[in-house]
């Protein structure tokens, strides 16, 4: 499986926002983060970084 989780970067760490995320895509006023069984997330965030060996998507929050 090729799917990641999506952390929420804080000064107190790694926030786990979504996990099995399978697409991440832009909109104007955020990310929206879609997991392989079809739930969805919006946050006004951008993406900080991608960690792909370990499936990690770090966004920080706008």
């Amino acid at each position: 499986m090729c799917e990641a989780n999506a952390y929420l970067l804080k000064d107190s760490g790694e926030e786990l926002v979504m996990e099995a995320v399978d697409t991440v895509e832009p909109d104007e006023n955020g990310i929206r983060l879609i997991s392989i069984f079809g739930d969805q997330k919006f946050l006004k965030a951008r993406i900080h970084s991608l960690n792909l060996v370990d499936h990690k998507v770090f966004l920080v929050q706008e």
